[in-house]
């Protein structure tokens, strides 16, 4: 039964049928909706969601990540505005010959793009980035830690 009538799309609903099974879509006429996921290039978005792990010590803040097939040339690491931390590359399509035939296609392709905001206690300009068999590490070393001064206070009386 329809709770809300449809005033948004070409829907019918009738609000006082119980046996109605029309449920109210508000993403009925949405732009993009009737569209299939499979036809928003599932690949790319695979790949767009390059997952990161985000450690830290004592001494530095560890990123990694998992970029297989990829060479230290197509990534990036970058800071930005002082703070943000910046990893981003890109993995071209294989070409296809006239006469190759595919018989599936689950490796992604495409850019992906990650940021970071490094927190006050980063050494922004002591970041280093090493790539070792498709594994990402971006270190950034922290600041030590001041100590609060503690003064003694000679109590008279």
């Amino acid at each position: 039964m329809s709770i809300i009538p449809s005033f948004f799309g070409s829907k019918k609903s009738n609000v006082f049928d119980p046996f109605s099974l029309d449920i109210w879509d508000p993403f009925y006429d949405f732009p993009l909706a009737s569209v299939p996921r499979s036809e928003i290039s599932n690949e790319t978005a695979q790949f767009a969601n390059t997952r990161i792990d985000w450690k830290e010590t004592p001494q530095t803040h560890i990123f990694k990540a998992d970029l297989p097939g990829l060479k230290k040339e197509e990534v990036k690491v970058e800071v930005e505005e002082g703070k943000v931390l910046k990893i981003s590359g890109e993995r071209s399509k294989e070409k296809e010959e006239k006469n190759d035939k595919w018989h599936r296609v689950e490796r992604s392709s495409g850019k992906f793009l990650r940021r970071f905001r490094l927190p006050e206690n980063a050494k922004v300009d002591e970041v280093k980035a090493t790539m070792e068999n498709g594994v990402l590490t971006v270190t950034v070393p922290k600041t030590e830690e001041k100590k609060p001064e503690v003064k003694s206070v000679e109590i008279s009386g």
